[in-house]
């Protein structure tokens, strides 16, 4: 899709900040239902001394503060990897329709590699999910910034 394209494009450069500030290279960009964006942001743990900064996270959280409300029903997430249990659990909670990722992950994923927590009947809300959206670049950022620290 044309549309998932350019705002991976967008998750892309925000992974490369991320990259360049020595954050393992994840961005992430909330778009609306009108397709413009509300949030963008990278991985921060490092700098921000917090576990919980993961480039979904702080996307949420941004956005949420920009619109006044903890809930984002009607949005779409854009990340570069498949996101972690955490950050399903957050975007699940904020009500976000649609996750569209670049690579999974297949040590931590929790959409389609280890877990399938948005599809999961027993929570009480599902995420639609898209997975695959230039996800070779994706992989390849992520392996080209491990194979340098290595």
């Amino acid at each position: 899709m044309e549309t998932d394209y350019h705002f991976m494009g967008a998750a892309l450069a925000a992974a490369r900040e991320a990259q360049a500030a020595g954050e393992v290279p994840v961005g992430a960009v909330l778009a609306g239902e009108g397709g413009e964006i509300l949030a963008r942001a990278f991985n921060s743990p490092i700098a921000l001394n917090d576990p919980t900064a993961h480039a979904e996270v702080l996307a949420l959280r941004s956005a949420a503060a920009r619109l006044g409300n903890y809930r984002l029903p009607g949005t779409t997430l854009y990340v570069t990897i498949e996101p972690c249990i955490m950050c399903v659990g957050a975007l699940i909670q904020a009500r976000v329709k649609r996750l569209v990722f670049g690579a999974p992950d297949p040590k931590t994923g929790a959409c389609i590699s280890l877990y399938r927590l948005p599809e999961d009947p027993r929570l009480n809300h599902r995420l639609e999910v898209t997975g695959g959206i230039r996800e070779a670049e994706c992989r390849e950022l992520l392996q080209d910034f491990f194979r340098e620290r290595r």
